[in-house]
């Protein structure tokens, strides 16, 4: 097999499977390590992936890569649907509630689920808080809900509110749950996302609440981005669509936390 074969081989698996790793291709194309590597050094010279330890990432999939709102909003619609309505779910009955819904596109499903909530019982009240510009908009149209938006400058990528003020704003509140987003979910690493600022909003988030739920569909477990925001320990819950990998299992049990398969 030629070179050029072979690399344009790699690069659907990467394409396909996320990662790869320099065993398994030596193995599957009966190559030598390193003649993987100089594949691998090619390849990433001609951006069709990015070289990590022991293998190589597909560049979605690298510390800082980050998909638009408009883009992730159509993607796994059937795996977020579930995680919003376990989440709905643990939304306790009570005179009285309130929560946060961070910014994102599985947090954003709940919101939908949201737009019907009404009063159990005369009186009920629900406030929603969220520095999301897309889960305002929505959660606007329901007049049972008590709805707060919290101020800052507007990251146009994801229509998530942030900023120091954000943060100070998020000090001073107690809620009693937080639904909190996330890009990635790692045994060691913890609850990460690519950039600084949301990074700062969710860890404020986190810090708030009386109860931290994290929404993350299963392509998100076992991955890394270039911010962590949360350990393992600081989250109650973990609601996903698939089980966790043994290693992050076992990591997650270890920290206490209760993981949901939608």
């Amino acid at each position: 097999m030629f070179a050029e074969e072979r690399q344009l081989l790699i690069s659907a698996l990467v394409a396909d499977r996320g990662r790869v790793t320099v065993a398994d291709l030596a193995t599957r194309f009966n190559i030598t390590p390193e003649t993987v590597r100089r594949d691998l050094d090619a390849l990433e010279s001609a951006r069709q992936l990015r070289r990590v330890h022991g293998g190589a990432v597909a560049t979605d999939r690298v510390s800082m890569s980050e998909r638009s709102l408009e883009e992730r909003q159509g993607q796994r619609l059937d795996e977020k649907s579930r995680i919003a309505a376990a989440a709905l779910a643990m939304i306790p009955a009570s005179p009285t509630g309130s929560i946060i819904l961070d910014a994102g596109t599985t947090t954003e499903r709940l919101a939908d689920r949201l737009l019907a909530w009404t009063p159990q019982a005369p009186g009920d009240q629900l406030l929603v808080i969220t520095n999301a510009i897309p889960i305002a908009f929505k959660l606007s149209g329901n007049d049972e809900i008590q709805l707060h938006i919290l101020g800052g400058r507007v990251r146009g990528l994801t229509r998530a509110v942030i900023g120091a003020g954000t943060t100070e704003q998020l000090d001073a509140l107690r809620p009693d749950i937080a639904f909190v987003g996330t890009n990635g979910v790692d045994a060691a690493f913890g609850f990460s996302t690519p950039d600084t600022a949301e990074a700062a909003v969710k860890r404020a988030i986190v810090r708030s609440a009386r109860r931290v739920v994290a929404l993350a569909d299963s392509s998100k477990l076992g991955e890394k981005t270039l911010v962590r925001f949360a350990g393992l320990g600081d989250i109650d819950t973990l609601i996903t669509d698939a089980p966790p990998s043994p290693e992050l299992a076992a990591a997650l049990a270890a920290a206490d936390v209760e993981v949901v398969i939608a």
